[in-house]
């Protein structure tokens, strides 16, 4: 017996109540929307395991949602076609800096890095590339939206069980198994104060930060002296 709704045949006229949708869903459309259903669980419970791992970073440390990008079930590829979008992305923002966090959800699967070459199961996703590249994009609303340059630093953790072996690290972007995220980003030492942080934090959780046509912003935030960047800690003399 099939698990599908069968419908009569030579039938003219629609049931009363009946929508487009329903009236053109398939059986594919159904099994793909089911696997777009569980994969988008997948990315948010590993998106979610890469959060908790910060909050051994303290209050100090804000995570904010990236509203510009795609929500997850519009990443995904049509469903006779593997490689479908297996990754997602936070802000994390505190003493370190500003961080635009790419999580890639591997499995079981090994991951082998080779400088900006990530392979997994025989593919090579271009993930460092994504990852720079949204932090750029980070990093540009955010300058436009405060009036001062904002670094945004990108970061590569993967989240699963398959080993991960480096040959060689990405210039430009930081990369570690979700276990470490909170390592990572404070390795560089504080490079902005906690207040600089929960202001840099308000500014990215504005949905108008995020408009492609926003205009620099006329608060005066009084945060750095004229010529100063966000990264309001002077660097130590060598």
């Amino acid at each position: 017996m099939s698990i599908f709704p069968t419908r009569p045949q030579n039938r003219l006229l629609p049931d009363v109540g009946e929508s487009p949708l329903q009236r053109t869903t398939t059986p594919f459309d159904w099994a793909r929307r089911r696997r777009v259903d569980r994969d988008v669980r997948r990315m948010e419970a590993a998106g979610a395991r890469a959060i908790d791992q910060l909050q051994h970073l303290g209050p100090a440390w804000h995570v904010v949602a990236w509203p510009h990008v795609k929500p997850l079930a519009e990443q995904f590829t049509p469903f006779d076609q593997p490689g479908a979008a297996d990754r997602t992305g936070f802000l994390a923002i505190g003493p370190g800096g500003v961080f635009a966090v790419t999580v890639v959800d591997h499995g079981r699967s090994r991951v082998m890095i080779a400088g900006d070459v990530v392979q997994i199961d025989g593919r090579r996703p271009p993930y460092v590339a994504d990852a720079v590249r949204d932090a750029k994009r980070a990093g540009k609303a955010i300058s436009a939206a405060v009036g001062l340059q904002v670094p945004v630093t990108p970061a590569l953790t993967f989240v699963g069980a398959g080993v991960i072996t480096f040959y060689g690290l990405p210039k430009g972007c930081l990369v570690a198994p979700h276990q470490n995220l909170d390592r990572l980003l404070v390795a560089g030492g504080n490079r902005i104060s906690a207040a600089t942080a929960q202001k840099l934090s308000r500014v990215a959780e504005r949905p108008t930060t995020w408009q492609p046509d926003g205009q620099p912003s006329t608060y005066d935030y009084g945060w750095y002296a004229q010529g100063r960047t966000a990264a309001d800690k002077r660097p130590s003399p060598r």
